[in-house]
């Protein structure tokens, strides 16, 4: 680690946390113990720490007072991990109804987050300084599993507003301390790629982060234009909010000469799993219970594929309890060869995001749009099908009839990314119908546009 990295991780990032009043920097110190401990004494601080939240939200969370009076459940009475699945599954649709319920009588600073992302469930929540002190420490201590760290020079290609849209004097201040460099996902011309090229050649990052079809799709273009990408010395590329495909992995190593490390996680459900050097995907066990569920919602064993439900333990502010993620998961039960006591995801078969096209040959991720409908609150679903450059079909479901007003509004959002020639058809459905595969939707379905 050089000298500037080690003054940023060891000085300004905790003096930055502790301004913000997070406790990261404490708990990924004790995170990067706890992974070494065997399994016995991890579930024994998920037990405890699970009955601190179940007793919080017992008496201070409004939603959790009635329902846990309505089916007769008591904090009290949870002696086992097993316990948890006597309470109900949570999902957006009961968050979404209940968003003033969940937030805890004692609550402070809360932030407002929105998520959609991929799933195209929008919904509105709310993260407190604990749940953000717990993320941050999870992220950070993957993130030295791979020989890099905060300071370390970095490129990330990311498209969400939250962090596209503060940009201000700060945040680019900080970020220029950090050593982070962002390149907008949203729009990935032939001219936009080869300026994200020669800003990494410039940059020459120790790692690079973002989502795996941002990075593999800047890889084929590197390769196509018989661009070297893999003398500059970068670690590992981060990849994270898709699901990574084996073709993806292998274009963005070779294509950058450095491994791939794999996350799984969301700004709702929390930064779940992530990959160590050995290839385990390790579940953030201190701050996360993962089961896997079947239809009815009852965990299945080891080895058997079902939903992913989380618990997030340091949620007091605004609670998530055996939260469906709409991701289908298989939990390994055999440990890592890296040594970490952590619990291993053997399988995820997240959803995917694709890229579309716009009239003028733009390629942009999908999430541009994407992000036009998840603010939405009239709409609780969606689903975008480009089905030429000139035609693409949004399906919405909501809870009643769209306003003219709304898809109006739609139609120009959508044409303004896409094209003011482009027809776009706003279809109100009753559901949003699954892919062929049965087990996860695609979002953003680009057919033949061409």
């Amino acid at each position: 680690m050089g000298l500037y990295t080690s003054l940023i991780s060891g000085l300004f990032f905790p003096l930055h946390e502790r301004f913000k009043k997070h406790s990261s920097v404490v708990v990924r110190e004790q995170m990067e113990v706890s992974q070494w401990w065997e399994d016995k004494r991890l579930k024994a601080l998920q037990l405890s720490r699970l009955c601190q939240l179940l007793t919080h939200v017992e008496t201070h969370v409004p939603y959790y007072r009635e329902l846990f009076t309505k089916i007769g459940f008591k904090a009290r009475d949870v002696h086992s991990l097993s316990d948890l699945a006597h309470l109900p599954l949570l999902d957006k649709t009961i968050i979404r109804h209940n968003v003033g319920a969940l937030k805890s009588e004692n609550a402070r600073h809360l932030a407002r987050f929105n998520t959609g992302g991929s799933s195209g469930d929008p919904l509105i929540f709310y993260i407190g300084k604990e749940r953000v002190s717990h993320d941050v420490a999870a992220k950070w201590r993957a993130t030295r599993w791979w020989g890099v760290d905060i300071g370390d020079p970095e490129i990330v290609v990311w498209g969400s507003p939250i962090e596209l849209g503060a940009q201000d004097g700060v945040r680019a201040l900080r970020d220029r301390l950090l050593r982070t460099r962002l390149l907008p996902a949203f729009e990935m011309s032939a001219q936009k790629l080869d300026q994200f090229l020669d800003e990494i050649r410039s940059v020459r990052p120790r790692m690079l982060f973002g989502y795996p079809s941002a990075l593999s799709h800047i890889a084929r273009h590197a390769a196509a234009k018989g661009q070297r990408m893999d003398d500059l010395g970068i670690r590992v590329a981060f990849v994270t909010s898709e699901r990574l495909y084996d073709e993806q992995r292998q274009q963005i190593g070779n294509i950058f000469g450095c491994p791939v490390a794999n996350g799984y996680g969301g700004r709702d459900a929390g930064f779940i799993a992530h990959e160590c050097p050995q290839g385990g995907m390790h579940i953030t066990a201190e701050d996360i219970i993962v089961e896997i569920v079947d239809q009815q919602g009852a965990p299945l064993p080891y080895g058997e594929a079902g939903e992913i439900v989380v618990t997030h333990l340091a949620t007091r502010d605004f609670p998530f309890i055996r939260y469906r993620t709409g991701d289908i998961g298989v939990l390994d039960s055999k440990p890592c060869t890296c040594g970490r006591g952590l619990p291993l995801l053997r399988e995820i078969q997240g959803r995917s995001t694709d890229f579309l096209v716009a009239q003028n040959g733009t390629v942009m991720h999908g999430l541009a749009l994407i992000y036009i409908l998840r603010d939405l609150p009239q709409i609780l679903a969606f689903k975008i099908i480009q089905e030429s450059l000139d035609s693409t079909r949004v399906l919405t479901v909501s809870e009643e009839e769209l306003s003219p007003e709304l898809v109006e509004k739609i139609k120009v959002g959508f044409k303004a990314r896409l094209g003011q020639g482009v027809r776009i058809a706003v279809e109100e459905v009753t559901e949003i119908p699954a892919e062929k595969s049965g087990k996860f939707r695609y979002v953003v379905s680009m057919v033949a546009p061409g």
